[in-house]
């Protein structure tokens, strides 16, 4: 593997502080635009308004860059980066859970996908518009929040792997 522009020792403290800082830029800039990922699709299919939507294609790509950066910056820290123009797009990604083959894995992120827009769309907004809503005072935002925070370990300690089990059990694994 390559050596980036930082050394291992310095790259374990300055991509977590940079990640922080660009996070905190990223959550800046969603609550002065008010972005919200479902609220850009439900203005576009319903109004053609393509505000929102044009600044969720922007977070696409500029996550790819960063994404880039830091690999440049530290190969060693994201060694399957980028996995799927290396891999091919039908490899499940490295590290996956349960080694689970790529028919089970897309399966479970397309499922995944629709049940988060399904409840999204129920509660008005992605979860980084509730996460916004609730620091700008709104209680409903942050039981949502706070619902996500104790929900998200317990679905990964029980459900997940059912769900995994399941797969399996039908054939889907590596």
């Amino acid at each position: 593997m390559a050596a980036g522009l930082f050394p291992r020792e310095i790259a374990v403290y300055a991509v977590p502080a940079l990640t922080l800082l660009l996070g905190i830029l990223a959550g800046y800039l969603a609550q002065r635009s008010g972005f919200c990922s479902i609220g850009g699709f439900r203005d576009f299919f319903l109004f053609r308004h393509t505000r929102i939507l044009s600044g969720y294609v922007a977070l696409i790509i500029f996550s790819f860059l960063g994404s880039l950066a830091f690999w440049i910056l530290t190969p060693a820290a994201m060694e399957h980066f980028p996995w799927a123009l290396t891999s091919g797009f039908l490899v499940p990604v490295p590290g996956a859970p349960a080694g689970l083959g790529p028919a089970a894995s897309l399966f479970l992120a397309v499922l995944s996908g629709f049940l988060v827009g399904f409840i999204c769309v129920l509660l008005g907004g992605c979860p980084l518009r509730q996460a916004v809503m609730a620091s700008e005072g709104n209680y409903k935002a942050g039981f949502f929040l706070l619902g996500m925070c104790v929900a998200s370990p317990l679905f990964a300690a029980f459900i997940s792997g059912w769900v995994v089990s399941l797969a399996k059990s039908l054939g889907l694994g590596a």
